[in-house]
């Protein structure tokens, strides 16, 4: 019979105890006890780790009942990541584990079953150091599954699919990966043409078997080839999807079934030209992202991580940047079904810092998990096989890139390989790495093995060159003109860029405007950039009370900054126009000084001021803007005619409504408008109705913000703000986006940061109604009402 799987997230026991004999606790998973860890501003390691106390060792536990263990069958369990240096046991039994916290595994837990109850219990060691360079969170974080199968079967990650385009046709080769007959079908999945507008739907909900009938193909030796005529082809634009299931034949019975989504597509790298897909010339505009999310830490689900891609999906993003390890199965599921062109990247140092530790014995396994697991999406574009390593440019270091690289190329020969560099080179040294404790700094900091000279420079990184085949580089937009005339047959990748500033040949960080992300558009032979990064995380602190990187367009509660408007001005065709004031009343972020913009704001409100010069900047897509104080006119410069697209000047402060309107062809088409706001009266959800699904555990984000009499923001607000639940749900966590504050995130209140506060609730599951409620001292309450379906 056909395969079954089982999600095993419910009924687990977890301890921190080191020899894992007390202390038991319930917890659903995913689980990251990292999150809740107290803050220890002294601890090993407290700036990459956001001085949460995450060092220790963890045990998870829980019972599994198997009503009858089939003869002939084989069992699994299926484990989306465990962070890290895992060991399972089942019937006390040790059945496996893995080392690197970031990879997929599967473990053949056959001999261990048997039918009844069965105990599984993982040790889940975080006590190594070096830990990452930013947080990385503890525990069973990601899905695990129990996978039922007959003895023979289909695997999934030896399953190989290639696509051909012939015209308005392609052509979809699979190789199953076994020696025997398999039937399969190929069916359009959904057509997600509303992407842009962000209401694609995710694969759940994707109408199936759009077309009349399903393609059928059939073939020995584990091989099929289908006809797709007229074919709907994938991009980051049109993200169509087609649903393959293949078939492992015994006789006329079936006895595995395997599905998956795939895309239709051609991508093709030209030289000088750019990146073409599906003959269109596509310019990626992208951001880098880790793992985690806020409030949850690394336990984040597919429905947080959807709401994070539709906002920068909003923005006009079409790429993202794994950084610096593989993501979750989730989390690439999205990105194929909403349209995103993903660099994936198995790990970021080699023989140094957390890496080091497994690099010699486990490289191959990592490197495997992670191509064999997605090489058949649609989304994938290109591998990266490390970022900004040590020795880099040096024969010791080429020998080991070209190691990675070929052996990406067993497995996938169809997509391009590439390094991320660094913008720091030195000579050869006797440095023995392994007695690095902070890798990063050895390798960003100057020393007297240091390279200056900027010719010097590129000729190591046409060293690097000569093996990968895009050329990918952080934070060197300043030498690209250099290294194309030097290799112009590589195209150049911005794999790392800053928000706002860049480099001169000289010197790398250069405070003048002139924005990385705008040399794309300017120059055929960069394929793009990713910005660092498109959201703020936990850990990377530039120091205390500092908890993450502040330095993205959108905090970790999701609310928007200036930054995120003047990206959606260079990145969106729909027209928008956006004013924001410069305030550096606001307290230090400790953002990271390259990496930052200037301290803008969205508010007009200076109550210590009186008719005190602002400056102000507007972004723009549109071809004219025209500014009002209080219904007089301020005329300005066009957009296009202004460096970096981006309006700026000053604007006497007079309390009242500044009124930015944008205009093409003469005719209004858009307007932003911010007024000074009456005392903040009440408190207000910025979505009142919401609909939301029956499924238990499914996990929402709800912000609330102080507003005056006639519904008007209050930016300043900084009250204490308690959220209350009603109905079959509960409060999981707080979030209000500041990561300077000490306040946790495990409770149900929180004080607001820039007049917003947030609260992710977890519903139970039940259908009805979940009210959910907000209140702060001198203010009237808020509410927002969940219809549950």
């Amino acid at each position: 019979m056909p395969r079954t799987d089982y999600k095993l997230m419910e009924g687990w026991e977890f301890t921190l105890d080191a020899d894992g004999k007390k202390g038991y606790r319930p917890v659903t998973l995913p689980h990251d006890w990292a999150i809740s860890a107290p803050f220890c501003r002294d601890m090993d390691q407290g700036e990459a780790q956001g001085f949460r106390d995450r060092f220790g060792i963890g045990w998870y536990r829980r019972s599994l009942r198997l009503e009858e263990k089939k003869e002939g069958y084989c069992y699994y369990l299926d484990f989306g990541g465990i962070f890290e240096n895992s060991t399972i046991w089942v019937n006390e039994r040790e059945a496996g584990g893995w080392k690197y916290g970031y990879s997929s595994f599967r473990l053949d837990i056959t001999q261990f079953l048997k039918t009844g109850e069965n105990s599984i219990v993982i040790r889940v060691d975080n006590t190594a150091s070096p830990a990452d360079r930013w947080y990385s969170g503890a525990g069973i974080y990601r899905t695990v599954k129990l996978l039922e199968t007959e003895a023979a079967h289909l695997e999934e990650r030896e399953i190989v699919v290639h696509t051909e385009l012939e015209g308005d046709s392609a052509v979809v080769r699979v190789a199953a990966g076994v020696d025997a007959r398999v039937r399969g079908s190929l069916s359009l999945a959904g057509v997600c043409g509303d992407a842009q507008n962000n209401r694609c739907p995710d694969a759940e909900n994707m109408a199936e078997g759009i077309l009349a009938e399903d393609i059928i193909a059939e073939g020995e030796n584990g091989l099929l080839e289908f006809h797709v005529k007229n074919a709907s082809l994938w991009s980051a634009e049109e993200p169509n999807l087609y649903t393959l299931t293949l078939s492992l034949m015994d006789g006329e019975r079936a006895a595995d079934t395997v599905s998956m989504r795939i895309g239709l597509r051609k991508i093709e790298l030209l030289p000088g030209k750019g990146m073409f897909v599906n003959g269109e010339k596509v310019i990626l505009k992208g951001v880098c992202l880790h793992q985690e999310a806020g409030s949850v830490g690394i336990a984040a689900k597919k429905e947080i991580w959807r709401e994070r891609l539709l906002l920068l999906k909003e923005m006009g993003c079409n790429s993202i940047r794994a950084a610096h390890h593989t993501h979750s199965v989730e989390f690439l599921d999205l990105c194929d079904e909403l349209g995103f062109y993903v660099y994936e990247e198995c790990f970021d140092k080699w023989t140094g810092g957390l890496y080091g530790r497994y690099f010699e014995t486990e490289w191959k396994k990592d490197v495997e998990a992670m191509v064999k697991r997605d090489r058949n999406r649609a989304c994938i574009f290109i591998w990266g096989v490390g970022n900004e390593v040590e020795n880099q440019g040096q024969p010791s270091m080429l020998a080991i890139l070209k190691m990675l690289k070929d052996y990406v190329l067993t497995m996938d020969a169809t997509r391009p390989v590439t390094y991320a560099m660094n913008p720091h080179f030195k000579r050869e040294s006797n440095v023995e790495l392994s007695q690095i404790k902070d890798i990063q700094k050895f390798v960003d900091e100057a020393d007297d093995t240091e390279i200056y000279d900027v010719r010097e420079r590129v000729e190591r990184i046409c060293r690097i060159g000569e093996i990968v085949d895009v050329i990918s580089c952080n934070y060197q937009e300043q030498w690209y003109p250099m290294i194309h005339e030097a290799m112009p047959d590589k195209l150049i990748l911005g794999t790392e860029i800053y928000q706002f500033f860049k480099g001169h040949p000289e010197q790398m960080q250069n405070f003048t405007n002139e924005n990385p992300s705008l040399v794309p558009f300017a120059a055929d032979y960069v394929i793009g950039g990713m910005i660092w990064t498109g959201i703020d995380y936990l850990g990377e602190s530039m120091g205390y009370p500092a908890k993450g990187w502040s330095g993205a367009m959108i905090r970790t509660n999701l609310v928007k900054k200036p930054g995120f408007y003047l990206l959606k001005s260079y990145w969106n065709e729909e027209p928008m126009v956006h004013f924001s004031v410069m305030d550096y009343s606001l307290e230090d972020e400790g953002v990271k000084e390259h990496w930052d913009m200037p301290i803008y704001a969205d508010h007009w409100h200076f109550p210590q001021f009186h008719k005190t010069v602002i400056p102000y900047m507007i972004a723009s897509n549109c071809e004219e803007v025209a500014l009002y104080l209080n219904g007089k006119r301020f005329f300005l410069p066009r957009p296009a005619d202004c460096p970096n697209r981006m309006i700026t000047g000053f604007l006497p402060y007079q309390p009242g409504c500044v009124k930015a309107v944008g205009y093409k062809n003469g005719e209004e088409v858009c307007c932003h408008v911010l007024k000074t706001p009456g005392p903040a009266v009440r408190l207000s959800f910025t979505r009142e109705e919401i609909k939301a699904p029956a499924e238990r555990g499914y996990e929402m984000l709800l912000t609330v913000r102080a507003e005056d009499e006639e519904g008007n923001p209050y930016f300043r607000e900084s009250s204490r703000v308690r959220f209350q639940i009603e109905g079959d749900g509960e409060i999981l966590s707080v979030d209000n986006g500041n990561l300077m504050t000490n306040e946790p995130y495990q409770a149900d209140f929180i004080h607001m940061y820039h007049g917003c506060a947030s609260v992710r609730i977890r519903l139970g599951g039940s259908a009805g109604r979940i009210v959910v409620s907000a209140c702060a001292e001198g203010m009237y309450p808020g509410k927002t009402v969940l219809t549950v379906e």
